[in-house]
């Protein structure tokens, strides 16, 4: 493996734990706060963490010239569509089954690289979507009932997962010059006023300060799984192929189901068991690469050091 393959992975096992776990702390903060209360406060307190670690890491904020308009297309793409979206899908559907809906996204990113990056489907490639999207598949099977009940969260829930991908894609094509964390920090930053928007015209719940417990919570959601979780996902967008990228995401939603099994004691069945071996499957093919591959690789490094030996 590459060193970026290496990086990926590390930043993938980080990230599958963070966002994994998150979708179950939304259902303990959705008993006492509105979806769109919700995501306003985690998207304001995530913008002010990323600001304030600006002058710790790696990046800058200043935008280089002409390339304002991919970065206001990612951030609607990425965040503003991505938010609303889910949480219009949330009012519909049960969270979970939200969730799963979005993380169709390695689908349309996988179709969106080969029309518009470029990238091939390889034999191998194509073995590692069919398995990413047959573990959505056999995670959405117990909830066509619903969905076919709310076709408005449906169409939500499938319109918050292709924005992803044309935001991750838009992030992948652009050249932004050693920007680093300040793509995200803009991202999220551009996204606030129509975040407010949505929530004035479409919350129609009452606006009242929750628990100490749940305001911990929300911070801790929106430092983490928010700021640090969406800065890390974009660095394995950098670091891999945007297939690759896609796929990785598909181990989310099945670590949100196993912390649930955790945490509220929610079944396990064949079906959960049936998806994690096929997640695990996709990214086996995706991320790790066949050995006689490894070893063309790393056949110049060799060389290299035979020619330096005495």
């Amino acid at each position: 493996m590459s060193r970026s393959q290496i990086e990926a992975l590390i930043l993938l096992v980080l990230l599958t734990l963070v966002w994994g776990t998150n979708w179950p702390l939304f259902r303990i903060v959705l008993a006492e706060m509105s979806v769109w209360q919700f995501r306003v406060a985690v998207l304001l307190l995530g913008t002010a963490v990323l600001f304030a670690v600006m002058p710790l890491a790696r990046g800058t904020l200043k935008v280089p010239r002409g390339r304002w308009p991919a970065l206001v297309a990612s951030s609607v793409a990425n965040v503003s569509i991505w938010y609303i979206a889910t949480a219009i899908a949330v009012t519909h559907l049960p969270s979970g089954h939200a969730a799963v809906l979005s993380y169709t996204m390695p689908l349309w990113l996988a179709l969106f690289s080969v029309l518009f990056l470029g990238e091939r489907f390889t034999p191998r490639m194509l073995t590692a979507i069919g398995f990413g999207a047959a573990a959505v598949m056999l995670l959405m099977w117990p909830s066509f009932g619903a969905y076919a009940g709310a076709p408005i969260g449906l169409a939500a829930g499938l319109s918050a997962a292709s924005a992803w991908a044309v935001g991750t894609l838009i992030v992948k094509r652009t050249d932004w010059a050693g920007m680093g964390l300040g793509i995200t920090s803009w991202q999220m930053a551009l996204s606030i006023p129509p975040m407010l928007l949505g929530a004035l015209l479409f919350d129609d719940a009452e606006w009242a300060w929750p628990r100490l417990e749940i305001s911990l919570l929300t911070v801790y959601i929106a430092a983490i799984p928010i700021a640090c979780g969406t800065a890390t996902w974009f660095a394995i967008v950098d670091r891999v192929p945007a297939q690759v990228a896609g796929l990785s995401s598909v181990s989310i939603p099945v670590v949100a189901v196993v912390a649930g099994v955790i945490l509220f004691g929610e079944p396990m069945g064949p079906l959960q068991i049936a998806a994690l071996l096929c997640t695990v499957l996709s990214l086996w093919l995706a991320l790790i690469p066949p050995r006689k591959s490894a070893a063309l690789a790393a056949e110049p490094a060799r060389a290299k050091q035979r020619a330096e030996a005495p």
